[in-house]
C-alpha cells in the first residue's frame, strides 16, 4: 500500500506541474485560447485523477475486508468532462474545444508516463 501511496503521490506532483506549464502558456503566449482550453481539460482531469485514485483505494480496503463497494465513479468522472466540453461551448471565444479534450486526457498521460519512468527505475 505504501507503494500506492508514492504513486499517487507522484502523480499528482506531475499533474501540479503540467498545470503551472500551462499557466505559463496562457499568460506568456499568444495562443492564450489554447492554453486555456489546455487548463480547464487538465483542471477537470486532474478532478478525475484525484477522484479515481480516492475511489481506488477505498475499493482496495473494501477488498482486504472481503466488503463490496458501489463502483469507481466512472459516471461521475464523464459528467465532468460533459461540463468541461459545456463550457467550452458557452465561451468558444476563450477557449479551444479540442485543446479543452486534449487536457482531459492530461491525466492518463501523466499515469502513463508515471509507469514508464518507474519501470525503468525499477
Amino acid at each position: 500500500m505504501e507503494d500506492y501511496q508514492q504513486m499517487i503521490a507522484r502523480q499528482r506532483k506531475w499533474m501540479f506541474y503540467l498545470l503551472a506549464v500551462l499557466v505559463l502558456g496562457w499568460g506568456l503566449t499568444p495562443w492564450q485560447p489554447v492554453f486555456l482550453g489546455l487548463l480547464l481539460g487538465s483542471i477537470l482531469s486532474f478532478y478525475n485523477l484525484w477522484l479515481m485514485q480516492r475511489k481506488i483505494q477505498k475499493l482496495g480496503e473494501f477488498s482486504a475486508k472481503s466488503m463490496s463497494t458501489k463502483g469507481i465513479g466512472t459516471f461521475t468522472r464523464l459528467a465532468s468532462g460533459a461540463l468541461a466540453v459545456v463550457i467550452a461551448l458557452q465561451f468558444e471565444e476563450y477557449f479551444h474545444l479540442i485543446s479543452v479534450v486534449l487536457g482531459l486526457m492530461a491525466a492518463y498521460f501523466v499515469i502513463v508516463i508515471d509507469y514508464l519512468f518507474n519501470r525503468a527505475t525499477d
